[in-house]
């Protein structure tokens, strides 16, 4: 008899521990894209949060420890610091990535870049603190958001497609070039006529800027099906160092019901 109550409060405790666990790692009934000014309310000062990497499912926890028009953010311990920097590929970054940051029962879309900097207080080896963007968050310099954090916010809510499909074309060229400057491969794919092939080679592109776009009022482009659009480029490609690029940017729709795509395969050929 005692044996049967053992082994039923042990298979008690293994299903609470299941139930645990499986509550933690279960994707959110809804992925909310709250607005900053709501979540700097959900989320305080000193408040402590869990960050999962949309990319690759890693998870790690943080603290919030300042920061007004976004969270500037530390992780909580070494252990946390090392899973972050596995997110990076073992170096840190400005590049931006499409999170979800995960607090009592919540899943909200954010964006993070993966780089220490300025003060940091806590012993977790990380050299400062890093800064997640929510919808409406801005820099410290502007009262914009910034595009790439916008972009990786739409990612982690499922709404990327949705915004390209309501897109002019001159939003999709700079979402366009946003995407090889974050490096990724399903930004860039969202506004491309084509599926993008060999993106290995996306990792050779270190840094890219649109310098400048011609723009016409975009009531003028109501009836047009193909557009040119002139731009101006500066790249740096890994191992080959700087290059300019000075040239058009092709974009074509089947209908006018239809939305913008970029001729990536022209493009590219373009850049050779």
């Amino acid at each position: 008899m005692k044996f049967f109550i053992a082994f039923l409060l042990f298979l008690s405790a293994c299903t609470y521990d299941t139930n645990v666990q499986a509550k933690e790692n279960m994707v959110g009934d809804q992925i909310e894209m709250l607005p900053w000014d709501q979540v700097n309310k959900i989320l305080p000062k000193y408040s402590k949060f869990t960050v999962m990497d949309v990319e690759s499912g890693k998870k790690f926890k943080v603290q919030r420890r300042a920061g007004s028009h976004h969270a500037d953010v530390q992780p909580l311990t070494s252990k946390e610091t090392k899973i972050m920097k596995e997110i990076y590929d073992g170096k840190w970054s400005w590049k931006r990535r499409a999170i979800i940051v995960i607090h009592k029962g919540q899943w909200i879309a954010a964006s993070m870049h993966g780089m220490p900097h300025g003060a940091g207080a806590l012993e977790n080896n990380f050299p400062g603190h890093f800064c997640i963007h929510f919808y409406g968050s801005t820099t410290h310099r502007t009262n914009f958001m910034d595009l790439s954090h916008k972009l990786m916010i739409l990612k982690a809510a499922g709404k990327l497609n949705e915004y390209a499909g309501n897109a002019d074309p001159y939003e999709i060229i700079s979402a366009y070039i946003a995407g090889y400057k974050q490096q990724d491969a399903s930004i860039i794919s969202a506004f491309s006529l084509q599926e993008l092939q060999g993106k290995r080679h996306l990792k050779r592109i270190e840094n890219i800027n649109l310098n400048r776009m011609a723009i016409l009022p975009v009531e003028d482009l109501a009836d047009e099906l193909n557009l040119e659009v002139p731009v101006e480029i500066d790249m740096i490609i890994r191992n080959k160092g700087r290059k300019s690029f000075n040239g058009n940017i092709y974009l074509v729709r089947f209908s006018h019901a239809d939305v913008w795509k970029i001729d990536t395969v022209r493009f590219m050929e373009d850049l050779q």
